[in-house]
């Protein structure tokens, strides 16, 4: 399964100036690096929660067998389109009644195709995540973004991270991990 987000979620307003002020900065000279910089944060986010923190327009490809397919991208708020795939890359959409989906109550998204499809792959069309915009999302989650972010900002310089997110990021985190059992 491989996951490509479609549209992604703007951050150059609250979002940067949260950060900004987190920081102490009041200049724009830095602003294309600190937005490089909320996203690999949201992207820690994201790994650690196992939860897509903004929503996003996203797209995954799946193999064209005829049983449920769950999406690896949670929460899912909608899905939006079903396509066949095929080896040379040209899509058709399939109709409505080629295939069933659901949306569990904790946001897994599954797609179950009902007749065989040729082409080999689908791409299912979707809508993740667990807040509309930045002002939205659940302030540990949001406050432990501008954290890690600003965390990397001032290290920049040091080289001597090793990637993990600090104790402070971790601990705002927590509440929203999702486990999952294999």
């Amino acid at each position: 399964m491989k996951r490509a987000i479609v549209a992604p979620t703007l951050l150059a307003g609250t979002a940067l100036n949260e950060l900004k002020q987190w920081l102490a900065i009041t200049t724009t000279r830095d602003d294309a690096a600190l937005i490089a910089l909320l996203r690999a944060a949201i992207e820690a986010c994201e790994g650690f929660t196992r939860q897509m923190s903004l929503q996003s327009t996203c797209e995954e490809m799946l193999p064209a067998l005829r049983r449920w397919h769950r999406l690896s991208t949670n929460p899912v708020q909608a899905i939006t389109s079903v396509h066949a795939i095929a080896p040379d890359g040209t899509r058709r959409m399939l109709d409505t009644g080629d295939y069933l989906f659901d949306i569990t109550a904790d946001g897994c998204g599954r797609v179950n195709l009902l007749v065989p499809v040729e082409e080999g792959r689908i791409a299912l069309g979707f809508v993740a995540g667990l807040a509309v915009d930045w002002e939205s999302l659940p302030v540990g989650l949001r406050h432990g973004i501008i954290r890690l972010a600003a965390h990397s900002y001032r290290m920049r310089n040091e080289g001597g991270s090793d990637g993990t997110p600090p104790a402070a990021v971790v601990a705002l985190w927590q509440p929203w991990r999702r486990l999952r059992l294999v």
